[in-house]
C-alpha cells in the first residue's frame, strides 16, 4: 500500500476530535475506532489500524510513528503530552498549530493568486504595447521624417527582441504551468520542494517567528509538567526537527545551558526570545512561575508571527500594481510626449 500522508487540515481535525473524545472519558483505542468510522478510504484504514494497536497497550506516539502518516512535529508534541500527562493539552496545541498553518497557507494562496493574475495581465498589456503598438507609432514618426528616440527607441528594440523570442517564451510559460500543476498533484515532489525550501529558508523571516513559537510552546508544556529543563528542552527540540536552521539554534541553546547559562540567556542568545521576553522569563523563573510566563510568551510569539506574515503579504499586491502601472505609464509617455511636440510644431 502506498504511504499516505495527512494534510495539515486532516491533522488539525484529528487532534481536535481526539482531544474531545478523550475529554469525554473514552479510552485511546475507543476514541480512535470512533474516529475511523467517520472517515473513508486510506484514512479510515489508518485510524482503524491505530485503534487496534492502541487496544494492545502501545503508546500513541509509537502507534502514530509506525503509520508514517503524521508529520514529525506531531510525534514530538504527543511525546511531550505522554511525558507530562497532559495529552489533551498537547492535542489542543497541535490542533491550534495546524489550524494556524492552514490559515497561513490559505492567506498566502488568496493573497498571492489575485496579484499574480494582475501581474500576468499587466505583463500581457506591456507585451502588446512593446510588440504591436510601438511599431505603429514608429511608422507614424517615420511619416513625419523622424523616428523614435531615447527610451522609446530602446523599448522598440526590446519589443522586437520579445517578438523574436515568443516561441521560447511560450515554451517557458508551458514549463512553469506544468511545474505548478506537478507540485499540486504529486505529493512526493511537493514534499521534496517543501523540504528543500525549509532547508534554505525555513528559519528566516516569518518562518523563524513560527519556529520560535513552536519551541516556546513545547518548552512551556514540559516545564509545567515538572520535567527537568534538559528533558523539556530535548522534547521541544523535536518540534523543529524538520527545519535544519532552527535545529542548529536549538543545539546552540542546549550547549549554552550545559555550560551553565540561564534559560533566559540561552534562549536570547540563540535567537528564540527578544531581550524583553528574556527579562520577563528571568523574572518568572525567579518567582517560580516560569511555565506560565513561557506559555504567555509562546502565545505572543505566535500572534506576532501571524501579524508578520499578514504584513508581508499585504505589501505584495500594491507593489505589483504600482510597478506594472508605472511601467505602462512610462511606455505611453515615452511615445506620446514626442508625438504631441510634433503635432504642436505642425499646428
Amino acid at each position: 500500500m502506498k504511504p499516505y500522508s495527512l494534510s495539515d487540515r486532516q491533522v488539525a481535525d484529528f487532534c481536535t476530535g481526539f482531544s474531545l473524545l478523550l475529554h469525554g472519558g473514552l479510552t485511546f483505542g475507543d476514541s480512535m475506532h470512533l474516529l475511523s468510522r467517520n472517515e473513508d478510504g486510506a484514512l479510515r484504514q489508518i485510524f482503524s489500524e491505530m485503534g487496534e494497536a492502541l487496544d494492545q497497550g502501545l503508546p500513541l506516539s509509537e502507534v502514530m510513528e509506525q503509520q508514517n502518516a503524521f508529520p514529525g512535529a506531531v510525534f514530538a508534541m504527543i511525546r511531550i503530552g505522554e511525558h507530562t500527562g497532559k495529552m489533551e493539552e498537547a492535542l489542543q496545541s497541535l490542533a491550534s498549530f495546524y489550524d494556524q498553518r492552514c490559515r497561513s497557507r490559505r492567506l498566502i494562496k488568496n493573497a498571492v493568486s489575485y496579484p499574480a493574475m494582475i501581474l500576468l495581465l499587466m505583463l500581457l498589456v506591456v507585451g502588446v504595447l512593446l510588440i504591436q503598438v510601438l511599431p505603429v507609432f514608429d511608422g507614424v514618426y517615420a511619416s513625419f521624417g523622424s523616428g523614435l528616440t531615447g527610451v522609446a527607441a530602446g523599448l522598440l528594440k526590446l519589443g522586437r527582441l520579445l517578438k523574436d523570442a515568443l516561441p521560447g517564451l511560450f515554451v517557458l510559460l508551458f514549463a512553469v504551468v506544468a511545474a505548478v500543476l506537478a507540485y499540486g498533484w504529486i505529493p512526493a515532489l511537493r514534499n521534496w520542494v517543501d523540504a528543500f525550501a525549509k532547508s534554505r529558508f525555513g528559519d528566516r523571516g516569518a518562518s523563524r517567528k513560527f519556529n520560535n513559537a513552536r519551541f516556546a510552546r513545547g518548552l512551556s508544556m514540559g516545564l509545567s509538567s515538572g520535567l527537568t529543563l534538559e528533558e523539556a528542552m530535548a522534547l521541544s527540540e523535536k518540534l523543529l526537527s524538520d527545519t535544519p536552521g532552527a535545529r542548529l539554534r536549538c543545539n546552540r541553546c542546549a550547549e549554552m545551558l550545559a555550560e551553565g547559562a540561564s534559560l533566559s540567556d540561552a534562549m536570547g542568545n540563540a535567537g528564540f526570545l527578544s531581550p524583553a521576553d528574556c527579562r520577563m522569563l528571568a523574572v518568572g523563573l525567579r518567582s517560580g512561575s516560569g511555565d506560565k510566563v513561557m506559555e504567555e510568551i509562546a502565545d505572543r510569539l505566535m500572534e506576532e508571527a501571524e501579524h508578520s506574515l499578514e504584513d508581508r503579504i499585504s505589501r505584495v499586491e500594491p507593489a505589483m500594481v504600482l510597478l506594472c502601472s508605472g511601467l505602462v505609464g512610462a511606455i505611453l509617455l515615452s511615445v506620446m510626449l514626442p508625438l504631441m511636440n510634433i503635432m504642436e510644431a505642425i499646428g
